[in-house]
Order: C-alpha cells, then structure tokens, then sequence
C-alpha cells in the first residue's frame, strides 16, 4: 500500500496555519474526497439509464485526469537525472519486464485474463494507499505524532476495508471472462467479510479516537474526510452487497467515476510536490517561484498520457493486425500495473533498509543497465532542451498526439452506437482490426436484415481474435438458424484449437454431434465440458438426457441429480426456469422407475409437485399429480392415487386445459375401475373423456389410447346394462360424486 511521506520540514506544528495544500475547499473535494457521494449517488442512479452517454463521457475524462495521473508517476520518476538513477530498479529494469510482457501478451493471449486480474485486483489497493497515505499527511499537517498502536490501527482499517472488497472480488465463479477469480466458497467469504467489518469498526475506534486526542475533531477534518471517503468506496458497496446479495463489478473500480476521482486526487497531490520541487531549484538557481508553470505541467501529462494509451493498440491492430480491443485491454492492464509498481517506490520506500538495498546498490547493476540509463537521461535533455530541433519535434508530436487522441475518442463514440449501422462502419473503417466493433457490426446488420453482411462482420471479427468467444456464438446461432449445422459443426472444431477449455464451445460441439447423429462423440464432449467447468450445468442436462435416451436409467440419474444439487446451491439469478427444473424432476423420476426405485420417484414427483405450486405451473403440477398417482396405483396405494387423480383433475379445469382433462379423465376412469370403485363412476370419468376429446379442434388421439378407451368402454357397460345409456346422458351427477370420493 503506497504511503505519502511528508518531509520533517514541511508539517506543521499544533499552531501552524499550514494545514492545507492549496486552499480548503480544493483540498476537501479533490483532495480528500469530499465529492464522492454526490458523484457516486449521480453515477449510480444515472448510469443505467444513460449508459452510452456516461460511457462516452468517462472516456473523454480519461483525456484530462486518468491518463495524465499515469503520467505524472512517469514525470516524477524521470524527469529528474537524480530520481531517474535513484529508482532504476524500478525505472529500468521493472519496466523492461513490462514492455517484455506487454509483447508476449499480444503473440499469447490467454495471458490476458491474469494480466487483467492483477490490474483489477491490485487497483483498489493502489486507491486504499493513496488514501491512507493523505489522511496521514494531513494528520501530521494538523500536529499529530501517532504513535505505532495508532498508526498501525489506522494502517489496519485501511486494509480491512481492502480486504472486505477482495473478498467480494474472488467470491464463487467470475462471471467475466477477463477476471480469474479464486473461487472463494460464498459461506466462507460471507462470513470472512464480516469479521473484517467488526475488525474495520474497532481499528477505526481506536485510531480515530487516539488521533484525536492530540489534535482535536476540528483539525482532523481532511483526514476524516479521507477516512469517510475509504468507506464510500469500499466498505459501503461491500456491506451492501453482502446484505442485499448484489455482485460488486470488479471494473467499478477501473473504469468510471471512481477512477476519475482518484486520478484528480492524485494529479492534485503529484501538482503540489511537483510545484514544490520546481519552487526548490528555482530558489537554488537565485530564481522564484514564478518558474513553476501549472498548464505546461499539466500540458505535458496530458500529451505523455496519450502516449501512454493510444498509439500503442493502434499500432499493435493496423500495423501488426492484432485485435485492438485486446490490445486495448493489455496496454491498459500493463501501464496500471507498472504505475502502481513505480507509485510504490517513488511514494513508499524512503525506509533506510529498503533503499539500501533496492535503491543504492547501484555496485551491483550491470554496466549495461547504467550505459543505458545515461543514454536514456542524455536524450530526455536532449528533448527538454532549448534547440530548435528539439522543440520543433516536441510541438510536432505533441500536434500528432492530440490529433490520435481525437480520433481515438470519435472511433470510440462511433463504435458505441451499435443501433447505427452506418456509425458502426465508419469505426470500423477507422481500424479495421476490431473484433468488438465487427461484432457490434455484425448484430445491427442482422436486424436491418443483411444477412450476408452479418455473417461476413462474424466472421472478420474471428479472424481478427479467434479466441473471442462474442463473434463466434453469433456466428454459431446464424449458422443454427440457417440449418448450416455442418458448417456449425466445423465452427467448434476450428474454435476449439483457440479454446480448448471452453465448455460452452464443448456443449454446442456436442449438440451439433448429435444432430449429426454422433451421439458418441455429443457424450464425450459434454464430459470434456464438465471437466472443464465442473458447474456447467447444461452440459450435465443433456447427458443425462441422451443417456436416457440410450436406456442408461442409472447414469441419466446421477447426472439428473448432480444437475438438480447444482442448481439448488448456485446463485438465484443463474438458475434456469422453474418449468424447465420440473421437467427434469419428472424425467428423474422416470428413469427411477425403471430402476425400481419407487420411493425415490415418489420424492422426485412430490418435489415436482411443490416446486409447480410455488412457482404457479398449473399443467406441470397435473402432469406431476397424474405420474405420481399412476405410481402409487401400481404400489397398491389406492388413497394417495385418488387424491392425486382428483388434484389434477381440478387443475386442468382451473386452467381450462381441455386436451389434459381428457387424458386426466381416462387415467381417472381407469384407476376407479381397478381400484373397484362403482362401475357408474368410472363409466362417467370414460364418457367425459370422449366428450372433451370431441370438443377439441384437429385432435389425433393415439392408436392405442382409442384402442384402450373402447376396451374399457365395452367392459363397463357390460356390467352397467341398461344404467350405462343414463349416464352418457348426465354423467355429471357421477362425475361430482367421483370427485368428492374420499378414502
């Protein structure tokens, strides 16, 4: 956690009117974080309404706070020779590692995703410092002295709060292919990130509390200002979350309003040290403080910032042809690791021991990395310099950059109006290596109805980023659709030297195997699938129905049943349609019936049966009811059967479903018959069902069922005789009194 450490020199003492950086308004908004509610509360009951707009927005904001607060990490670390020498592990060595990365992560993209992880992980840790390391500035600006049970009280409290947001980062499965997420059991961090708010609330006491009673509350007004704003961003959404449930998205604390607010809290801080210093060597020089020029310094971050975010991914796309919102995304990830890395040094290690070690053991860096540096430093001067060479190509590149910045900003708005076909192809000609646009491209020409321009953006953007799993679904549903399925099928196969692993790939290979009538190979893939994604749930849906198909009761049932624990112990909003968990309980059932497994089928039709009444499925619940009653008939449980007949029987007529309540009422008929119920009775449940069945429009009744109603018919009015006609003419006097049978 990077630290501010404020030189001796400059704090002030209980009486000093020096307790602000410029003046305190700046200082509590900016710097302390003044403004975060009234700007979270705006982003956050806007965003989803105006999400375009507020995207365009956050990334023009990039121009003057994100990308210029990068760079002034870099200003500080180079501009100076001294600091340049002083932090070259870090100015040198690290970023070779970097720039070393950065060019393998374009050539192997499953690099990508723990780039990413780092970046997003470690960002609210960055933010966590800067703001511990500012409360302590102003703490010690008002005259405190903390003492180590204070500091490291406060020092605790920052970290809880940081801890609390990781753990709601890494909690259960990512659902964001960028993020690796370490899967932390929902229980275990719930009650984690509950210790952590206990531990948070007693730190806090303690400190607080100590600081205060050197200072006073009123003196300690930036810093408690720094302290609320810790907990606005990363205590506040973290507890809501774990009250109301909700995911915290791990790019909240990348991209959008926080991002803007740290970077100006920190552009404000790096001004004034920067201000300070220039103040210092003017007055060394015999100069004042008029040498300090605020708009060539923030003139200079914003041009290095650029430079920084820009040109690099369009180069990578246009020149090398690599996918530019992978790119985008690498160059993003990187620069945001190195920065935090070269924030570290720069801000936290002033410890003797530590710079004894990384920072002036200049005995043990190679000769090379010296060599290098001086020349590094020498051509910086060079830029820097007076010359008219120099000058003309400093005023030349920064006119190319604020012009790249331009057009990078217009690409971005035109590819963010998807519902635009012709915006979309003007990004697009902008650069033409973009997977994302040529996706976006590829769905609004689908809905204006060009199906061949759709297919050919699909297909560009795979070719651009074959690892991309967005253009190939699309490209995968419209060959589906177009009833291409062996050029579905070659689809995955190509797809799969790319990824493997990917077991949403592995489950549409299988379905498109089978449709091929390669069942063995649709059962192979969707094992592979599961392996890869153990909580795959659709891959263990269609196992275990091809396996029932196949006749493999027991194995269809293990699959059923790992489907059905799954669903019950995953997320609610990640569960599939009640109607859809039903019928995979009846089908569980069914295969339970077939191993002779009858209490268990019992259980699985009760359970379907519950399920269809909370969740209001009326026609599942009967055709639960009737499977369920036909069972209990067979096990010689005549009393559980009826009640089940009659409860379906009620259900169809609630929901005036006419061809189950003919079906019901034959299975009715049947069971009262057998069950030795009066012949009457049973012959009017017969006569009901043949009425219904007439009533119905276009009805093909099966052979066999025609064959069994007859059957039965003939026998029953065998034993009626003469009372058989008078119940087909009124039967219903019959019928109520069969639905009102009790056992």
């Amino acid at each position: 956690m990077g630290k501010f450490r404020q030189n001796p020199k400059e704090q002030a003492g209980p009486g000093s009117n020096h307790l602000w950086i410029y003046n305190p308004w700046l200082d509590l908004i900016v710097g302390c974080g003044a403004w975060s509610a009234p700007l979270l509360a705006l982003a956050y009951f806007s965003l989803a309404s105006s999400t375009r707009a507020w995207s365009v927005a956050f990334y023009g904001l990039a121009l003057f706070f994100n990308y210029p607060h990068y760079m002034a990490t870099l200003y500080r670390a180079y501009h100076r020779a001294e600091d340049f020498h002083k932090y070259r592990v870090f100015t040198v060595h690290i970023t070779a590692l970097v720039l070393l990365t950065l060019v393998a992560s374009h050539f192997w993209l499953r690099l990508l995703p723990w780039i990413f992880t780092i970046y997003l992980t470690w960002s609210p840790w960055h933010y966590s410092g800067q703001n511990y390391g500012l409360f302590m500035m102003f703490a010690r600006r008002a005259g405190a002295e903390p003492d180590k049970i204070t500091q490291r009280s406060l020092y605790g409290a920052f970290i809880a709060s940081y801890l609390i947001l990781f753990l709601g980062f890494h909690t259960g499965p990512s659902s964001d292919p960028l993020f690796v997420s370490l899967g932390i059991p929902a229980v275990i961090s719930r009650w984690e990130q509950i210790a952590l708010v206990l531990v948070f609330i007693v730190l806090s006491a303690v400190g607080l509390s100590r600081l205060a009673r050197e200072t006073g509350w009123k003196k300690l007004t930036p810093s408690l200002t720094l302290f609320s704003s810790q907990f606005l961003w990363f205590l506040l959404p973290a507890a809501i979350s774990l009250v109301r449930g909700l995911e915290i998205p791990q790019n909240r604390y990348s991209t959008g309003v926080l991002a803007v607010m740290h970077s100006a809290q920190y552009l404000w801080i790096t001004s004034y040290y920067a201000r300070r210093e220039a103040a210092r060597e003017g007055n060394s020089a015999g100069e004042q403080l008029h040498n300090w020029r605020p708009l060539a310094y923030f003139g200079a971050l914003i041009i290095g910032g650029i430079a920084l975010f820009v040109p690099g991914p369009w180069l990578a796309s246009r020149a090398f042809h690599h996918d530019f919102t992978a790119s985008f995304l690498i160059f993003t990830a990187l620069v945001n690791i190195h920065h935090f890395i070269l924030d570290g040094a720069i801000w936290k290690l002033r410890d003797g021991r530590i710079a004894a070690l990384l920072l002036n053991s200049r005995g043990r860096i190679s000769d090379a990395a010296a060599e290098t540096g001086v020349r590094f430093a020498a051509a910086g001067r060079w830029l820097a310099g007076s010359t008219a060479g120099a000058r003309a190509l400093r005023v030349g590149a920064a006119l190319v950059l604020l012009v790249w910045g331009t057009v990078d900003q217009a690409r971005y708005y035109l590819a963010l109006r998807g519902d635009d076909l012709r915006d979309l192809e003007r990004a697009a000609a902008l650069n033409s290596y973009d997977s994302l646009v040529e996706t976006r491209l590829g769905h609004r020409a689908m809905e204006e109805g060009q199906l061949p321009e759709a297919e050919a953006a699909w297909k560009r953007a795979i070719r651009i980023n074959p690892s991309d799993p967005a253009p190939r679904q699309a490209l995968l549903q419209f060959l589906i659709d177009q009833n291409r399925y062996d050029e579905a099928y070659d689809l995955t196969q190509a797809s799969l030297k790319y990824a493997p692993k990917d077991a949403n790939l592995l489950v549409d290979r299988g379905l498109l195997a089978l449709k091929r009538g390669h069942a063995d190979e649709a059962l192979a893939d969707w094992d592979r699938a599961i392996t890869a994604d153990p909580d795959q749930i659709n891959a263990h849906l269609y196992l275990a129905t091809e396996l029932d198909r196949e006749g493999k009761a027991q194995a269809a049932v293990a699959h059923y049943t790992t489907l059905l624990e799954k669903i019950a112990r995953g997320p609610a909003q990640n569960r599939p349609a009640p109607a859809q968990v039903i019928a995979v309980l009846l089908r569980m059932a069914d295969c339970q019936i077939r191993l002779s497994q009858i209490d268990r089928a019992v259980k699985s039709y009760q359970l379907a049966e519950k399920l269809a009444a909370q969740t209001g499925q009326a026609k599942l619940a009967s055709v639960a009811d009737v499977d369920e009653a036909a069972l209990q008939l067979k096990s010689g449980r005549f009393r559980d059967a009826m009640l089940l007949y009659q409860h379906a029987l009620k259900l169809d007529d609630a929901i005036h479903d006419s061809s189950a309540s003919a079906q019901d009422w034959f299975s009715f008929s049947r069971f009262l018959d057998e069950a030795g119920f009066s012949p009457r009775l049973a012959y009017a449940g017969l006569v009901k069902s043949q009425q219904i069945t007439q009533s119905l429009p276009n009805t093909t009744v099966p052979e066999s069922l025609t064959e069994a109603r007859k059957q039965l018919e003939k026998e029953l009015e065998k034993r009626l005789g003469t009372a058989a006609a008078a119940v087909r003419r009124d039967p219903e006097p019959a019928l109520n009194e069969a639905l009102a049978l009790r056992p």
